[in-house]
Parts: C-alpha cells; sequence; structure tokens
C-alpha cells in the first residue's frame, strides 16, 4: 500500500511531522485575514470611533437639558395624560406638574440651556448637539436598555458595537474592537454588549464590572501567573499550530473564529495591562478627571480609560455609570434630589473625557454620545419621584462630524412627549452608523435565512445634526 509523504506525516507520530513539514514550507505565525483588520467603511466617514457614556436608569431631562418655563409656571396643577405603563396604558390618568429640582441657566455662545446639576459640562455646549426629541420603545429598564443598545426590545440581538466592530473591524490589533467599562449584570446584562448570531470575536469585551471600584478594572483573565513571557510564547505558537492544522481539514467557522479569539487573547496579555495602566498619566490630568476625589474618582477612571482606549484606536468604547440594585443609578421613583449625588459623580470626569479629547485632537474623529435608556415624566409620582417616560427625552452627541452648539427637535410645553422633528432610537442608531460611514441598510448580516441588521426595518439618517 502507497502513501503520500504528506499523508504518512499527518497520521503518524500525533501530526508532529506534518507540523514540522508545514513549518518549513510557509511562516507558521501566517493566518487568514484578521477578522477585526481595518476595513473600508461603506462612504467617506465622519468618525472613526465611538465613547458612549451610558447613564442607566434614565436621567430626567426636565431637571437637567430640557428646559420648560411652563412646567415651571404650572408647578402643582394636575393633567390629564395617556399613561405608557400596563395598569394605565391607554387611558386618561390625572397626575400634578413637577417643576425642576435645579434651576437652568444659558451657556456658551450658543445659549443652551442646562440646569445646575452639570457646571463642569456646561462649559462645553458649544461642542455639544442636544436631540431634545427623543423617543424608545419599552417602558421597564430591561426591554428599553436592551433597545438601546441592540435595537430590540425582547430578543437576543447584537449590541451596536459589535455591529460597529462587525462593519469596520479595529484599528488596533492588539486589542478588540469593542470594550465595556464597568458593565452591569443587571436590565440586559451582558446581552448589552453580546454579539448574538455574529461571530464571536465582535462580542464586546468586558474590564471590570459594575458594584467593584475602577481602581480594580481590568480584564477578566488577563494576567498569566504560571509561565514565563518566553514559555508562554512557545507554548501559545505551538497550540496555535495545532489549532489550524485541524482548522485545515474541518469547515468549522466556530474553530476559525475561536483561533481568532486566542490570538486576539494573547495579544491582549501583552499590550493591554499598559494601556489600563492609569499611573503613566500625569497627576494633573487624574485630577482634571477627578481621580483621587471620592465623588468623581471611579467613573473618572472609567471616563480617562476611554480616552487611553481611543488613542489606541479602539473603534467602540462604553463607559457604564451603572450598579447591580434593582433600581439603576439614575432611576428616581421617589427623591429626585438624589439626582445631585450622580450628577457629581459623572459631571466632571464627563466634561474632563470632552476636554482631553480636544486639546489631543481626537475629538475631531471621536464621537462622543450621553444618554439613558428614557428619561422621566414632568409629572412628580409619590412626593418627589419621577416615573420613567419613553415617549420624550433628551441626549447628546459630541465630536465625530455632529454639528456643535446645535440643538435638535423638542418635547412639548411640559416635556412629556416628543412633539417637533422626532428621533426614535433607531434613527439614533442610523445617523450614528452614517457618522462613520456605514450605512444602516446594509450593514447587515445572513442568520436562520434572514438579512438582519441595527435597525431592523426601521430608522433614517438625520442630516440635520451633520456639520
Amino acid at each position: 500500500m502507497n502513501f503520500h509523504r504528506r499523508e504518512f506525516l499527518k497520521t503518524s507520530g500525533c501530526g508532529f511531522g506534518s507540523l514540522a513539514l508545514n513549518a518549513m514550507l510557509t511562516n507558521s505565525s501566517a493566518a487568514s485575514s484578521n477578522p477585526l483588520d481595518p476595513k473600508a467603511p461603506m462612504s467617506a466617514p465622519r468618525a472613526k470611533r465611538v465613547i458612549f457614556l451610558f447613564m442607566s436608569g434614565g436621567p430626567s431631562h426636565v431637571d437637567t437639558y430640557d428646559y420648560k418655563p411652563e412646567l415651571i409656571k404650572r408647578d402643582g396643577t394636575s393633567i390629564d395624560f395617556i399613561g405608557v405603563r400596563k395598569d394605565t396604558f391607554g387611558k386618561k390618568s390625572e397626575r400634578k406638574l413637577l417643576k425642576p429640582f435645579w434651576d437652568f441657566k444659558q451657556h456658551g455662545q450658543s445659549g443652551r440651556w442646562v440646569s445646575e446639576l452639570f457646571p463642569h459640562t456646561a462649559k462645553h455646549v458649544d461642542d455639544l448637539c442636544f436631540i431634545h426629541s427623543m423617543h424608545t420603545e419599552g417602558v421597564a429598564h430591561g426591554p428599553s436598555t436592551l433597545f438601546l443598545h441592540t435595537g430590540a426590545t425582547n430578543l437576543t440581538r447584537p449590541s451596536m458595537g459589535s455591529w460597529i466592530t462587525y462593519g469596520l473591524g479595529s484599528e488596533n490589533k492588539n486589542l478588540p474592537g469593542f470594550i465595556t467599562i464597568m458593565p452591569s449584570s443587571s436590565k440586559g446584562g451582558p446581552r448589552n454588549y453580546s454579539n448574538a448570531f455574529l461571530p464571536s470575536i465582535y462580542q464586546g469585551t468586558s474590564v471590570g464590572r459594575a458594584g467593584l471600584p475602577a481602581s480594580e478594572a481590568t480584564i477578566r483573565n488577563l494576567k498569566n501567573n504560571v509561565f514565563s513571557s518566553d514559555q508562554q510564547i512557545r507554548q501559545f505558537n505551538f497550540l496555535q499550530e495545532l489549532n489550524r492544522q485541524q482548522a485545515a481539514t474541518k469547515t468549522n467557522p466556530a474553530l476559525s473564529t475561536a483561533i481568532d479569539s486566542f490570538d486576539l487573547a494573547f495579544r491582549m496579555q501583552m499590550s493591554a495591562p499598559n494601556i489600563l495602566d492609569l499611573s503613566k498619566e500625569s497627576e494633573a490630568t487624574k485630577e482634571m478627571y477627578g481621580i483621587g476625589q471620592k465623588e468623581t474618582d471611579d467613573y473618572g477612571r472609567q471616563c480617562l480609560m476611554a480616552r487611553r482606549l481611543a488613542e489606541q484606536g479602539v473603534r467602540f468604547i462604553q463607559v457604564n455609570y451603572a450598579d447591580e440594585s434593582v433600581n439603576p443609578r439614575w432611576d428616581q421613583h421617589s427623591n429626585m434630589p438624589k439626582h445631585q449625588v450622580h450628577a457629581q459623580a459623572t459631571d466632571k470626569p464627563v466634561a474632563a473625557l470632552l476636554k482631553d479629547l480636544k486639546q489631543r485632537g481626537l475629538l475631531d474623529d471621536t464621537l462622543v454620545w450621553w444618554g439613558g435608556e428614557f428619561g422621566r415624566t414632568p409629572f412628580s409620582q409619590g412626593k418627589d419621584g419621577r416615573d420613567h417616560n419613553p415617549r420624550g427625552f433628551t441626549t447628546w452627541l459630541a465630536g465625530g462630524g455632529i454639528k456643535a452648539g446645535y440643538a435638535h427637535g423638542e418635547t412639548d410645553e411640559i416635556g412629556h412627549e416628543a412633539v417637533t422633528d422626532r428621533m426614535h432610537m433607531h434613527d439614533l442608531h442610523a445617523t450614528i452608523l452614517h457618522l462613520l460611514g456605514l450605512d444602516h441598510e446594509k450593514l447587515t448580516y445572513n442568520y436562520a435565512g434572514r438579512d438582519f441588521r441595527l435597525t431592523d426595518v426601521f430608522g433614517h439618517v438625520e442630516h440635520a445634526l451633520l456639520a
């Protein structure tokens, strides 16, 4: 019986002879094209990356950025409105109007209104683009948070960061294209940064988790305490060569994805610790972000990490102001004055991030997005609380080709419902993809016989927001 030399080497000695032959014939480090390699955008991009400052729980727009003199004037008066919860949906319900808990002032050359909650961010209004006419799906935190991240309220769909990384790849081969800092395990949990049916290489990589100090934030299982660097390199190259030999004989996409993931994980072990090490920053920079100060230390560290990751070319960075409680941080159904605590924790770090990006020339091609899953009603809930409001709320964008010092759309005179230039969450997703050079109708993935996309069959690009 005749054996071809390659077949003999492949079947004898556990295939090690074949490995040796392959090493001689090819570069042992060569592999199929990396799915995270930078990809050409579909159109001329205005932004290269996104930093999403997620305010979990639904900040009250009428207490922060949506100034409503009529709400102040009619404080305490009763009004009929159509409810959005199960027990009141489609029915008129009488509620009392509740004026803002903080005074508003105009700021900057653009004269944008900001409440006393955000004195630091207020200094940057001429760089911001406010969207006052947002509306969304879902009335509870879980569905609305999932919709914000994935475009679906109750299904497992790829998160926005995964879609963007799938469409554009990463600018840094040693880091993931999508990183989420201190995510919560509640209100959607890992589904908020899941790749779902996209290849797993596009899932978000978490740095730390909500509930832990940001000073301890790192990528799980990143540190190798077993082998020296030289031993680890030799072991890794050997194992990856075995994997590639197996992949060459089997058509298994999952195996190829696993190989790519191992490759990325190894490179991360070599480079990520230095990138996440904030000790390399100057004391002046750390002070600007509020690091070392009780109220701002945690979120300041997160925002500074975001800037460092943006510098390294990470495509989508999410900075979570979240926790593990039943009621997320900004969720004040009672005790609205607690918004002050959350504003003090985030205002200075957010303003520092904007300033830092701008002075480094990064704001031009970095899109910063601030917002929560919905807003809050202009009515009182109990003595001093507000209920969820998906019908009208405010978010803001900065940098990355967005129109600065601009305010888009309006809610009604009391801030209850978006009425002018209404902008749905699907529209915001479509617009952000457009700024990155991606067409939300063409960025698709075929799964179970259907082409899926982030915006489902909805959404339009709001060109009025573009510079």
